[in-house]
């Protein structure tokens, strides 16, 4: 989590009471601390691709290769999908990864709070937070809000909700599968 700086918000010219630099500085906390880790990224990546790959198992080289991700870090990434039960590995000549439910039943909010580690938007929703004005600041509570909503949002979509155009979630765009060898991966694109 990056740590906010007096120079961040010096930057930024604030006054506390205007309720315009309020939400000037909501603004620029989203845009720094609202983002996916790549990890999760990763994840969702790997459980589109198992989605759409439903006749075979797939392998993580084919996967590093068609997404152009590390296979190391893919490996983690694989480690943690099968921990928390949304894929299946076999192992073995012919082994490979499958989903380990359908689609339909892998919640897009459920993978990303098990793939997320930190979910703290700002220094005060830690445990041992400095904040001097926590007592009286309201910004916990709306960001709060924002976090239950974006959850709110993420638990109404399904797996089968991302692959619903499945040609257009499979980045095969300069990639020889059957090599694992790959170029540089088309992105996703995902339902608008």
């Amino acid at each position: 989590m990056r740590r906010w700086l007096a120079s961040d918000i010096k930057q930024m010219n604030l006054d506390a009471i205007n309720q315009d630099c309020r939400k000037q500085y909501l603004k620029y906390i989203f845009q720094v601390t609202m983002r996916l880790s790549a990890f999760s990224d990763y994840s969702l990546r790997v459980l589109m691709y198992l989605g759409v790959q439903t006749d075979r198992l797939a392998t993580i080289a084919e996967i590093a290769a068609a997404h152009d991700i590390s296979k190391s870090h893919l490996m983690k990434v694989v480690h943690q999908l099968g921990r928390g039960g949304y894929i299946e590995t076999v192992r073995g000549k012919g082994g490979g990864l499958r989903l380990a439910h359908q689609p339909s039943e892998i919640v897009v909010g459920e993978v990303i709070r098990h793939t997320e580690n930190d979910f703290t938007l700002a220094e005060c929703f830690a445990d041992r937070s400095t904040c001097r004005i926590q007592g009286g600041c309201c910004l916990p509570a709306i960001l709060n809000e924002a976090l239950k909503a974006m959850f709110l949002v993420l638990d109404g979509y399904t797996l089968a909700d991302l692959l619903r155009t499945p040609g257009g979630v499979m980045p095969l765009a300069g990639c020889d599968l059957s090599s694992g060898q790959g170029k540089m991966a088309a992105p996703i694109r995902m339902r608008s």
